[in-house]
């Protein structure tokens, strides 16, 4: 099979994002401080192996269906839908609502172009699912860290 310009363009949209969620992952994780700083630091690494796991596995079936994945630093920075990143230290706090909300416009990407990539290859819409569902946890359990509990009606 042989991606269309729509599938090599929606598969692309999604990459750059996960480039850039990693590379804003390990700026967060270098720069993190504050209280509970030791598990926020460990958390965003785990993130960090997955979303990078994740665009290696995402390139890789772009090049089986003879599209050409485009990684460069230039083409990503243009092309994300990331906010940039602060620079220097940043609070715990702070810290959870940035990596959260990238998290979330990554996920909000693969969604808007989802339906499309399902249309014409169902493998790759499925390779989606599985960093959907994943970033949707891990979003959860990060965004946790800055939640208040519910008042429960007695």
């Amino acid at each position: 099979m042989h991606a269309s310009t729509t599938l090599s363009n929606n598969l692309q949209s999604v990459l750059v994002d996960l480039i850039e969620l990693h590379g804003q992952g390990k700026q967060a994780h270098w720069n993190v401080v504050g209280k509970n700083f030791r598990d926020l630091h460990l958390q965003l690494d785990e993130i960090i192996v997955d979303v990078r796991m994740f665009s290696d596995q995402l390139a890789e079936r772009m090049r089986a269906l003879e599209a050409l994945p485009d990684g460069r630093s230039a083409t990503v920075s243009k092309t994300t839908h990331l906010a940039q990143f602060p620079d220097g230290e940043v609070d715990t706090t702070e810290t959870v609502g940035l990596i959260t909300e990238r998290l979330d416009a990554t996920v909000d990407n693969m969604r808007a172009v989802h339906d499309e990539v399902d249309e014409e290859d169902p493998t790759s819409a499925d390779i989606l699912h599985v960093f959907i569902e994943k970033l949707e946890q891990y979003s959860w359990m990060v965004g946790a860290e800055n939640r208040v509990p519910k008042k429960r009606a007695h």
